[in-house]
């Protein structure tokens, strides 16, 4: 006892150390000062979605883009520029059409849902079983078999409504449906159909998918309450071609005094093939590269690397957050300490999610969005103080908040093995009423929204890269 005494006199102890808030003030306030009068981030991102557009992946735009970060990175001064191989799937839309043949004649607000498989070259015409959700479906069994289910699932949030439009094709193979039409999964009838990425279950037969609106949906249910069973027609050439060789696109701020410890943040370079990818995800790529140009040329020399990683792949397989985690080294995943992810849209930031438990944006299929959190440690409790005490520097633009559970898509291989993840969040006051939609564009991102973004992501980054502590991480599983 009397030796643990003596410890704790003559041992410094992290508690009595001031805040980080007392220690960065001066240095956040410069962050947040130069973020918010910085016009080059959106200067960017106008010439990504105005000059090179939508980028799924495996296409010719995305390619463009690929070269064009890689060459951004390197005229802004980055260290260490370079791209990182990653074979993605090319998944091409083709032309598609749909709509009800009877008892009215009407097309459809339609988009083919991402990695689909097509309908025979002269469509499918048949009829139309509108069901609210997989309950239902169950129940009717096989009488759907021969028919085109219709997932009529009211919006309830991203993360629990969107396991219509990932498993909905294969739990309606599973019965004998012929092709599968999903309520689009968004909260806004606007007759803007939402596309996204399904997974087909290898135990099922591959049966074509698409969105349609929500009026659309609608309609077909009241047609069917009346007792008129609708048919519909459905043509679609969705089809997948060889993969392509794309890659990720990394620069760096080498750590002044321990280069190898790496914090990672960044979003993904790839869309969809509608829209421009603004919001989702190029307000993310550039919202974070501006952030990391404001730090280095801040005069800031924050302790540890900083790197910045435009993820590519995202939307359709996350090649790209697979194969950054495959190229590390045991020692240089243990030596990453915090990995950031922008994918949510640049509207009013609102804090972070930090990865002790499941994001609600990003759950794999299967996942149960109101399972309870797993327990945190002692140590993911400290990192949730640390962070708060982070964040109330962020309070000037309302983006001091921290809550449990975050992370992304891109960085999840990292934070399945232990890295602590952060996911930046906002209000989402309207992300999903545009997201993987044609209305993905431009106008959408506010400028002054997104400089409070750069802001939030400057300040967090820096901090994590130069305070003496690190976080602690939560292992899991990977997002599939």
């Amino acid at each position: 006892m009397k030796k643990l005494a003596l410890f704790l006199l003559t041992t410094p102890l992290l508690a009595q150390q001031p805040p980080l808030a007392t220690t960065y003030k001066p240095a956040a306030d410069k962050l947040i000062t130069a973020s918010l009068a910085d016009t080059e981030g959106y200067t960017n991102l106008t010439w990504l979605c105005d000059r090179i557009g939508k980028r799924i992946s495996g296409s010719e735009p995305l390619a463009r883009a690929i070269v064009w970060a890689q060459d951004l990175m390197t005229r802004e001064g980055l260290q260490n520029v370079h791209i990182q191989p990653a074979t993605v799937p090319h998944w091409v839309r083709g032309a598609e059409s749909g709509g009800i043949v009877t008892p009215v004649t009407k097309p459809f607000h339609m988009l083919g849902l991402g990695m689909s498989v097509a309908t025979p070259p002269e469509g499918i015409t048949a009829p139309a079983i509108v069901v609210p959700d997989f309950a239902a479906l169950d129940k009717l069994g096989t009488a759907v078999k021969g028919k085109i289910v219709v997932f009529n699932a009211p919006y309830k949030g991203y993360g629990q409504t969107v396991q219509y439009r990932v498993n909905g094709a294969s739990k309606a193979a599973a019965y004998g449906a012929v092709a599968v039409l999903v309520r689009s999964i968004t909260p806004l009838a606007a007759q803007l159909p939402h596309t996204g990425t399904l997974q087909y279950d290898k135990a099922q037969p591959k049966i074509p998918a698409a969105a349609i609106s929500i009026e659309d949906a609608l309609e077909l249910a009241r047609l069917q309450d009346a007792g008129t069973n609708p048919t519909v027609h459905l043509a679609m050439q969705a089809h997948l071609e060889d993969p392509v060789p794309m890659a990720n696109v990394i620069g760096e701020i080498k750590g002044s005094e321990h280069p190898e410890q790496v914090v990672v943040l960044g979003g993904h370079i790839d869309s969809w093939d509608v829209g421009q990818g603004a919001q989702d995800d190029g307000s993310g790529i550039m919202a974070t590269l501006a952030a990391v140009n404001i730090i280095k040329d801040s005069g800031l020399k924050p302790k540890r690397t900083i790197r910045i990683v435009f993820w590519v792949n995202e939307e359709n397989g996350g090649a790209g957050g697979k194969a950054y985690r495959a190229a590390l080294s045991p020692a240089e995943l243990a030596n990453h300490v915090a990995a950031i992810e922008m994918d949510g849209g640049a509207e009013q930031p609102t804090g972070y999610g930090f990865g002790a438990s499941a994001n609600p944006r990003h759950l794999r299929p299967g996942d149960d969005p109101h399972a309870a959190p797993p327990t945190l440690s002692p140590g993911e409790l400290h990192s949730l103080d640390i962070l708060r005490d982070i964040a109330s520097l962020l309070t000037p633009i309302g983006a001091n908040t921290i809550r449990e559970g975050g992370g992304g898509s891109d960085i999840s291989p990292l934070q399945a093995d232990g890295v602590p993840a952060l996911g930046e969040s906002t209000t989402g006051a309207h992300y999903f009423d545009w997201h993987h939609t044609e209305a993905d564009t431009l106008d959408k991102v506010d400028p002054q929204d997104f400089r409070k973004n750069i802001a939030s992501l400057a300040v967090m980054t820096y901090i994590l890269a130069d305070m003496p502590e690190t976080l602690t991480g939560h292992k899991g599983q990977a997002e599939e």
